[in-house]
């Protein structure tokens, strides 16, 4: 297993911040990695996100939702083929902090392939890095 945890503070109330989040109709308009995004933010609904990481080719995959607790938490787990091969759970944590909210982003990587993609995981750290600063800009924004 191979983990990446990206954290950011964001100077807005964590209700704005999780509007943003689970808005994925909007996720076009600000998010710089996943800019296409389709589905209901709902435990066990299907989504389909649209990656464009800064290094590689764009790539869809149709996650499913294993938690969306509002003003909390929204995870997924999205695969690569067959399980075991390369699976992904993928997760936003969020928490009032410091009249704001913590965003923790995090994923964590199982399967064969996880040792021979460790190039790929640590651009999908620096892409974790500009939707959180893309996500702070929305929310600041909105909140201001």
């Amino acid at each position: 297993m191979q983990s990446i945890s990206e954290s950011i503070h964001i100077e807005a109330p964590v209700e704005e911040v999780w509007e943003i989040l689970s808005d994925l109709d909007s996720w076009r308009e600000w998010n710089p990695f996943i800019r296409e995004a389709d589905g209901v933010v709902a435990e066990g609904e299907r989504l389909r996100l649209k990656m464009f990481p800064a290094e590689g080719r764009p790539m869809t995959f149709t996650p499913k939702v294993l938690s969306a607790t509002p003003r909390e938490e929204l995870r997924w787990l999205g695969r690569l083929g067959f399980p075991g091969v390369f699976d992904g759970e993928h997760a936003f944590h969020l928490s009032a902090q410091d009249g704001g909210t913590l965003v923790t982003q995090v994923e964590e990587f199982r399967g064969v392939l996880v040792p021979l993609l460790k190039k790929m995981l640590q651009n999908t750290r620096d892409d974790f890095r500009r939707l959180n600063e893309a996500l702070k800009e929305r929310a600041e924004t909105r909140a201001g």
